[in-house]
């Protein structure tokens, strides 16, 4: 597939395709992951294939993003703004925590660090609709609570980004470097619990 990426067609059987590669990215990576293979799992023709993704940077970008926004938008969707901030943090964290210990989440995680060498757009789009996507989310969150007079926060940006390193505290590293399953629940509600409170030590408001 061509090096230059090119805007997403939508038809009939876009659905179909991202399914297909779905399957394929995570059981052979990027680099591995053949056209061939791509349009065999998804019952398309290489043709219906280049149709809708004439790069294959392309179409890894799309399963990743979209699978990155689903997670952020549910999580919005429950999620109430005028909620106690701690409880807003708490939910938030859950759904970071659950994402990042998922199958998908590990693999597309270690997909996009392995090929972020020999293909730096890949990560960096990644990075944009993933994690940066994350933190914007909370970033508007803490906004909110900020303007209410539960936190006080000078640079929200970078708390927001701080809270999202909080989350992933001890769970990242396991997660990389021994075997699955590497956490249990209670290991998630720990880091969740610790994340929450020094996050509320460090910003929130003194009664």
């Amino acid at each position: 597939m061509g090096a230059k990426p090119q805007l997403i067609v939508k038809g009939r059987k876009f659905d179909q395709v991202l399914e297909g590669a779905r399957t394929v990215f995570m059981r052979d990576g990027f680099e591995r992951a053949s056209v061939d293979d791509i349009a065999r799992e998804a019952g398309v023709s290489k043709a219906t294939l280049y149709a809708y993704f004439p790069d294959k940077r392309l179409l890894f970008l799309e399963i990743a993003s979209a699978e990155c926004r689903r997670q952020a938008d549910d999580a919005e969707a429950h999620i109430d703004p005028n909620a106690p901030i701690a409880d807003v943090l708490r939910l938030a964290a859950q759904k970071i925590t659950a994402f990042m210990l998922s199958d998908f989440g590990q693999r597309i995680y270690r997909i996009a660090v392995a090929e972020s060498e020999n293909f730096p757009a890949v990560a960096h789009q990644f990075y944009h609709s993933g994690p940066k996507l994350v933190q914007d989310r909370i970033a508007e969150m803490l906004r909110c609570a900020t303007e209410r007079g539960e936190l006080i926060i000078d640079d929200i940006p970078f708390a927001a980004a701080q809270f999202a390193q909080l989350c992933k505290v001890d769970i990242q590293d396991r997660m990389i470097f021994t075997p699955s399953p590497c956490c249990t629940t209670a290991d998630a509600t720990r880091v969740i619990e610790g994340a929450v409170a020094m996050f509320m030590a460090r910003y929130g408001a003194k009664p």
